[in-house]
């Protein structure tokens, strides 16, 4: 049978141990795989590995033997409860063991969970497995994670009763980053929060969340964006103690001018913009930018993209003889009296 997307999050959740089977395919190989440690954690509960009731069958495997998958559905374990064997990255031309495995499944036999990349519609193993009576086919697309399923990521790692804006800050993140990487920062949010009992914060998620650039160059970005011109040359020294090139810091001006211009000039406002951004902004310096991008507008942000496209064309160009250092605090300068012109 076919699973559909809407209802597969909650069947990996609690997967029907009475069934024969279950194929999950799909391009994005770690997607996969989440999934599949998520069903299999359900099928077997803890321990499973230790007790030799889980069966890892690499692809390499089933293709020197093709009987290995049909003995372990058959096998009986030494130690009681549901078993499980699993194909891993399978492809078409093991469909023929896999599917002489699944109609000589009985039950009491181990389950066959089998993971594949992207089937097309005419696939064997595709159609065998959303034909079968007793079995589930589930397609796994690059889509970001529901409101549910990021939930379940949260009750999973001991996160409650989150604030509904922080929630929102997390939905913005979920969908910036790969699924492993979510979890792994959801997880190490748990870990950031173990013993903490405050409610979760935009500033927590800062903490934990990748961070995109050093704290000396926001730091600079954020007095140029607010015309704050005599607060420049300290910071660039402190930037060029720490090897910070001319050329990276351009580029990092120019990215950081480019996001505010991207929330300023999005349809629906800047406080929409500001969520598209990727990746994500949080907590104070998201305020930051919004103010940025609303105070700035469309219009002067376009100039200042052009002044700093300005620069970067003259560092690299061969024929610079001026410091290159002094080129950019120029260029810096030029954009804080703009933002004062406002």
């Amino acid at each position: 049978m076919k699973l559909s997307a809407r209802d597969a999050p909650r069947y990996f959740a609690r997967p029907d141990p009475g069934r024969a089977g279950l194929l999950i395919y799909g391009s994005d190989a770690m997607r996969v795989a989440l999934r599949r440690q998520e069903v299999i954690a359900a099928l077997l509960g803890p321990g499973a590995e230790e007790e030799m009731r889980l069966t890892r069958l690499p692809a390499a495997d089933l293709r020197r033997d093709p009987a290995l998958l049909l003995d372990a559905v058959k096998a009986q374990g030494f130690f009681p409860g549901p078993r499980v064997a699993f194909a891993e990255d399978a492809t078409e031309a093991l469909a023929e063991p896999i599917l002489a495995a699944l109609a000589d499944w009985q039950t009491g036999d181990a389950q066959i969970v089998v993971t594949a990349g992207q089937l097309k519609a005419t696939s064997r193993l595709r159609k065998a497995f959303e034909s079968h009576p007793n079995a589930y086919a589930i397609g796994i697309y690059d889509e970001p994670p529901s409101r549910e399923e990021i939930e379940a990521v949260l009750a999973r790692a001991g996160l409650h009763d989150i604030p509904g804006p922080v929630m929102g800050d997390i939905v913005v993140l979920s969908r910036a980053l790969d699924p492993g990487d979510f979890r792994q920062t959801i997880e190490k949010l748990a870990l950031y929060k173990t013993g903490d009992p405050a409610p979760l914060s935009a500033d927590d998620i800062t903490a934990c969340a990748p961070a995109s650039t050093e704290a000396d160059l926001d730091e600079v970005l954020a007095i140029v964006a607010e015309g704050r011109s005599g607060g420049i040359a300290p910071v660039l020294r402190r930037l060029k103690a720490q090897g910070v090139q001319p050329v990276g810091l351009c580029i990092g001006a120019a990215r950081h001018f480019r996001a505010l211009y991207t929330a300023a000039a999005d349809p629906g406002g800047a406080s929409q913009g500001i969520n598209r951004l990727r990746p994500p902004v949080f907590g104070p310096r998201r305020d930051q930018m919004l103010r940025q991008a609303q105070g700035w507008g469309a219009a002067r942000l376009e100039q200042a993209l052009t002044i700093l496209t300005e620069t970067d064309l003259h560092l690299r160009s061969a024929a610079q003889r001026a410091p290159e250092m002094a080129l950019v605090e120029r260029a810096l300068i030029r954009l804080a009296m703009l933002a004062r012109s406002r």
